[in-house]
Protein backbone atom coordinates (compact mmCIF):
# COMPACT_ATOMS: atom_id res chain seq x y z
CA UNK A 1 0.00 0.00 0.00
CA UNK A 2 2.82 2.44 0.83
CA UNK A 3 4.53 1.62 -2.48
CA UNK A 4 1.32 2.49 -4.29
CA UNK A 5 1.09 5.81 -2.40
CA UNK A 6 4.75 6.57 -3.20
CA UNK A 7 4.11 5.83 -6.87
CA UNK A 8 1.03 8.04 -6.91
CA UNK A 9 2.86 10.85 -5.13
CA UNK A 10 5.73 10.64 -7.64
CA UNK A 11 3.34 10.63 -10.58
CA UNK A 12 1.48 13.62 -9.11
CA UNK A 13 4.73 15.56 -8.60
CA UNK A 14 5.85 14.85 -12.18
CA UNK A 15 2.48 15.99 -13.51
CA UNK A 16 2.75 19.28 -11.63
CA UNK A 17 6.28 19.89 -12.92
CA UNK A 18 5.25 19.09 -16.49
CA UNK A 19 2.26 21.46 -16.28
CA UNK A 20 4.24 24.42 -14.93
CA UNK A 21 5.17 27.06 -17.51
CA UNK A 22 8.67 26.85 -18.92
CA UNK A 23 10.95 29.66 -17.87
CA UNK A 24 12.94 31.44 -20.55
CA UNK A 25 16.64 31.49 -19.90
CA UNK A 26 18.54 34.71 -19.28
CA UNK A 27 19.64 35.13 -22.90
CA UNK A 28 16.09 34.89 -24.25
CA UNK A 29 15.03 37.49 -21.70
CA UNK A 30 17.84 39.83 -22.84
CA UNK A 31 16.80 39.41 -26.48
CA UNK A 32 13.21 40.25 -25.56
CA UNK A 33 14.36 43.35 -23.64
CA UNK A 34 16.37 44.51 -26.66
CA UNK A 35 13.34 43.93 -28.90
CA UNK A 36 11.04 45.84 -26.54
CA UNK A 37 13.36 48.81 -25.97
CA UNK A 38 15.01 49.33 -29.37
CA UNK A 39 12.72 50.39 -32.22
CA UNK A 40 12.69 48.13 -35.29
CA UNK A 41 14.35 45.08 -33.71
CA UNK A 42 13.02 41.61 -34.45
CA UNK A 43 14.26 38.41 -32.87
CA UNK A 44 15.46 35.76 -35.31
CA UNK A 45 16.56 32.19 -34.84
CA UNK A 46 18.97 30.87 -32.22
CA UNK A 47 22.05 29.09 -33.51
CA UNK A 48 25.05 27.88 -31.50
CA UNK A 49 24.40 30.05 -28.44
CA UNK A 50 23.75 33.15 -30.58
CA UNK A 51 20.39 34.83 -31.07
CA UNK A 52 20.12 36.61 -34.41
CA UNK A 53 18.56 40.06 -34.32
CA UNK A 54 17.11 41.97 -37.27
CA UNK A 55 17.22 45.76 -37.58
CA UNK A 56 16.90 48.02 -40.66
CA UNK A 57 20.28 49.72 -40.09
CA UNK A 58 22.22 46.48 -39.60
CA UNK A 59 23.11 43.73 -42.06
CA UNK A 60 23.86 41.08 -39.42
CA UNK A 61 23.37 41.39 -35.66
CA UNK A 62 23.67 38.76 -32.96
CA UNK A 63 23.37 38.53 -29.22
CA UNK A 64 25.94 36.02 -28.00
CA UNK A 65 24.77 34.30 -24.85
CA UNK A 66 26.87 33.79 -21.76
CA UNK A 67 28.26 30.35 -21.06
CA UNK A 68 30.96 28.83 -18.88
CA UNK A 69 33.72 30.20 -21.11
CA UNK A 70 32.26 33.37 -22.58
CA UNK A 71 30.30 36.45 -21.55
CA UNK A 72 27.44 38.11 -23.41
CA UNK A 73 28.40 39.71 -26.71
CA UNK A 74 26.73 42.14 -29.10
CA UNK A 75 27.88 41.81 -32.72
CA UNK A 76 26.71 44.14 -35.50
CA UNK A 77 27.81 44.41 -39.11
CA UNK A 78 26.91 46.71 -41.99
CA UNK A 79 27.95 47.00 -45.63
CA UNK A 80 28.60 50.73 -45.26
CA UNK A 81 32.16 51.89 -44.80
CA UNK A 82 30.77 54.96 -43.03
CA UNK A 83 27.74 53.67 -41.13
CA UNK A 84 24.65 55.77 -40.60
CA UNK A 85 23.81 57.10 -37.11
CA UNK A 86 21.05 54.47 -36.80
CA UNK A 87 23.73 51.76 -36.86
CA UNK A 88 25.57 53.32 -33.92
CA UNK A 89 22.26 53.90 -32.09
CA UNK A 90 21.36 50.23 -32.42
CA UNK A 91 24.75 49.03 -31.14
CA UNK A 92 24.76 51.54 -28.26
CA UNK A 93 21.20 50.80 -27.12
CA UNK A 94 21.56 47.02 -27.39
CA UNK A 95 24.87 47.12 -25.51
CA UNK A 96 23.41 49.35 -22.80
CA UNK A 97 20.56 46.90 -22.25
CA UNK A 98 22.72 43.78 -22.24
CA UNK A 99 25.49 45.18 -20.03
CA UNK A 100 23.25 47.44 -17.89
CA UNK A 101 25.22 50.66 -18.31
CA UNK A 102 24.04 54.08 -19.58
CA UNK A 103 23.39 54.46 -23.31
CA UNK A 104 25.54 57.60 -23.31
CA UNK A 105 28.58 55.55 -22.24
CA UNK A 106 28.08 52.77 -24.76
CA UNK A 107 27.46 55.28 -27.55
CA UNK A 108 30.65 57.15 -26.73
CA UNK A 109 32.70 53.94 -26.52
CA UNK A 110 31.42 52.60 -29.86
CA UNK A 111 31.96 55.91 -31.68
CA UNK A 112 35.39 56.29 -30.11
CA UNK A 113 36.41 52.85 -31.34
CA UNK A 114 35.05 53.48 -34.84
CA UNK A 115 36.78 56.88 -34.99
CA UNK A 116 40.17 55.20 -34.55
CA UNK A 117 39.84 53.06 -37.68
CA UNK A 118 42.17 54.34 -40.36
CA UNK A 119 45.53 54.16 -42.08
CA UNK A 120 47.55 55.20 -39.04
CA UNK A 121 46.07 52.92 -36.38
CA UNK A 122 44.88 50.17 -38.71
CA UNK A 123 41.56 48.68 -39.68
CA UNK A 124 41.15 46.35 -36.71
CA UNK A 125 40.83 48.33 -33.47
CA UNK A 126 40.38 46.80 -30.03
CA UNK A 127 39.67 49.20 -27.19
CA UNK A 128 38.35 49.13 -23.65
CA UNK A 129 35.80 51.65 -22.38
CA UNK A 130 33.78 51.53 -19.12
CA UNK A 131 34.72 47.87 -18.51
CA UNK A 132 33.55 46.90 -22.01
CA UNK A 133 35.79 45.36 -24.65
CA UNK A 134 34.94 46.98 -27.98
CA UNK A 135 36.33 45.71 -31.27
CA UNK A 136 35.85 47.65 -34.51
CA UNK A 137 36.83 46.42 -37.93
CA UNK A 138 36.72 48.35 -41.17
CA UNK A 139 37.05 46.46 -44.42
CA UNK A 140 37.49 47.52 -47.98
CA UNK A 141 39.11 50.44 -49.71
CA UNK A 142 37.23 53.25 -51.39
CA UNK A 143 33.45 53.27 -51.41
CA UNK A 144 33.11 49.50 -51.07
CA UNK A 145 33.64 47.95 -47.71
CA UNK A 146 31.92 47.41 -44.42
CA UNK A 147 32.08 47.93 -40.70
CA UNK A 148 31.83 45.41 -37.89
CA UNK A 149 31.51 46.22 -34.19
CA UNK A 150 31.64 43.72 -31.33
CA UNK A 151 30.95 44.70 -27.72
CA UNK A 152 31.63 42.26 -24.90
CA UNK A 153 32.61 42.14 -21.25
CA UNK A 154 35.28 40.01 -19.62
CA UNK A 155 33.80 36.95 -17.88
CA UNK A 156 35.44 37.92 -14.58
CA UNK A 157 33.61 41.29 -14.40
Amino acid sequence: MTILRFGLATAFALAILAASPAHADRCDQLAKQVKDQVDGVKIGKTVANNIYLEHPAVKIATLGCASRNAANTIYASTDDRKPKPEFFDFVAKASAIVFTIPIKDTDRGVKRCYGRIGVIRGYNIVTRYRRLDISCTGTGIGKKGGTTITVSRDKSE
